[in-house]
């Protein structure tokens, strides 16, 4: 099944481009190329852009805070797993505690070494980190793996604490929903939302073997899904509006 996500607002769809970034930066290291070293520091740089944001790290705190405080009304709940319940919690007070910790902007100290200033400087250039323009990184790239490893490592370090936090309060925000199999009917899909209750996020599963792509929309009153084939049309793809009817997995997370 391929899984697609759509946010209903912002700060979940930051979350999530920081996530799929987290996870390719995660990817990246752990392989042994220089190529792949190298676009483990773009990705990087990729997160720096997207974690600028003067507000994020409150954001990701004050979620944090919120998360348990609703866990907390918890306790002592005899339908609550409280082994559980009470490793949640600790969790949600470790990742605030790391974040609080941090002086300054998230990765801020990769803006501090020479080699990695220079590296972000020639990356709007194109093909502008060749040898002749950053010899000192060129040279970086003919280490042993072990020790470009290790260097990424170490940088990634300062990132950490955003990634746990992210990926905490994601997982939290998708154990909230429940899937439920639902029908489109000549390739169209529309739910109305209660008033009452502020979905954050949608989560559709589709058989590949359809060979359909959603296009998904919606805010806070109603959702509606659009199928669509995606056809081979001479050298290129392109996207042809169904009229078939279809089954797919809807989940809505709060």
């Amino acid at each position: 099944m391929i899984l697609y996500e759509y946010p209903f607002n912002e700060r979940v769809r930051t979350y999530l481009r920081l996530e799929q970034l987290f996870r390719r930066l995660l990817e990246l290291m752990t392989r042994e190329a220089a190529i792949d070293h190298h676009f483990a520091l773009v990705t990087m740089f990729e997160i720096l852009e997207v974690a600028s944001r003067a507000d994020l790290k409150s954001d990701v705190m004050r979620d944090l805070e919120r998360q348990k405080n609703l866990l907390d009304g918890l306790r002592d709940n005899p339908d609550i797993a409280q082994d559980m319940l009470e490793k949640i919690i600790g969790q949600l007070n470790q990742r605030y505690a790391s974040l609080h910790a941090q002086s300054g902007k998230t990765g801020q100290i990769l803006l501090e070494g020479e080699l990695l200033n220079a590296l972000r400087s020639r990356l709007e250039i194109p093909g502008g980190t060749n040898g002749f323009d950053l010899p000192a990184y060129f040279h970086w790239q003919h280490l042993p793996t072990e020790q470009r490893q290790e260097d990424l490592r170490r940088w990634g370090q300062c990132l950490k604490p955003l990634a746990d936090a992210v990926f905490l309060l994601l997982g939290l925000l998708r154990d909230t929903g429940t899937p439920q199999k639902v029908a489109a009917t000549h390739g169209h899909f529309q739910q109305a939302l209660p008033s009452a209750k502020a979905y954050q996020l949608l989560r559709l599963r589709i058989d590949p073997a359809l060979h359909l792509v959603p296009e998904i929309s919606g805010n806070r009153l109603i959702v509606s899904v659009r199928l669509q084939h995606a056809e081979l049309q001479g050298d290129h793809y392109s996207l042809v509006p169904s009229t078939d009817n279809a089954h797919f997995e809807l989940t809505l997370c709060a």
